[in-house]
């Protein structure tokens, strides 16, 4: 049977209490990792952006007319593969978080304690 610590609030310890049948020992490897992976992506930050051409400040007038002088047609001096141009499908800002159902959950914190 497995026992874990008791503490007071104020951190000291109190004594030990054995844990229920549950705490068996087996440890579900699959459901500790999912566990583990929900924790670091709802620790990351998110916050990663860079500016599409929409975003650059500028770019607004045709850098040449259409037809007649010899070069390629362009609309923008702020497409992405100009100089100074935004960037193609860069990163925006989003949330990694990541939920795990209730049972899942209760059984990775099984299988953590049963881990060590």
């Amino acid at each position: 049977m497995l026992e874990a610590a008791h503490f007071t609030a104020a951190a000291k310890r109190q004594g030990s209490y054995a844990l229920p049948a549950d705490y068996d020992g087996v440890v579900n490897q699959i459901v500790l990792h999912e566990a583990v992976r929900a924790h670091l992506n709802n620790r990351r930050q998110g916050t990663a952006a860079t500016k599409t051409r929409g975003l650059v400040s500028g770019g607004n007038q045709k850098p040449w007319r259409q037809k007649g002088t010899g070069r390629a047609r362009q609309g923008s001096i702020r497409a992405p593969h100009w100089p100074g141009g935004g960037t193609a499908f860069g990163p925006l800002p989003r949330s990694y978080r990541t939920d795990l159902p209730r049972k899942v959950r209760r059984l990775a914190r099984r299988s953590a304690l049963n881990a060590r």
